[in-house]
């Protein structure tokens, strides 16, 4: 039986999740802010992804980073589209909290793998 994996399960969902929004995006014809965030709320999911088959270590910690800052990108897409009047916000579509619990499975990911390499020296 294969194990869970929290944050490919989180960073999938999310993706759907910013595709939905962005879509409403590009009905409200806000084009630019949806094509940065599709573009960065869709990555942190394919980076973790990637991550699962790393060459080694340092590799699998080197994508996690990228998806973190990813997700650090994503953040604030969608921190200035809750602070605009002129977009639907994201803390009603429920796209915040989920980010900031994908930020913080990366950051302990990263912080324990990166224990686990200097251990290994």
């Amino acid at each position: 039986m294969k194990k869970k994996n929290p944050l490919l399960q989180k960073s999938f969902q999310f993706s759907i999740q910013i595709i939905e929004y962005t879509e409403k995006l590009n009905e409200l014809k806000k084009y630019n802010i949806a094509k940065q965030l599709f573009r960065s709320g869709t990555s942190i999911g394919a980076m973790v992804r990637e991550a699962q088959s790393p060459e080694s270590i340092s590799d699998f910690i080197h994508k996690l980073k990228i998806a973190a800052k990813e997700a650090e990108e994503s953040m604030y897409w969608l921190e200035l589209a809750e602070s605009s009047i002129h977009y639907p916000s994201p803390s009603n579509e429920g796209l915040i909290k989920p980010l900031n619990e994908i930020q913080k499975l990366l950051s302990a990911i990263i912080k324990t793998s990166k224990d686990k390499l200097n251990a290994n020296r």
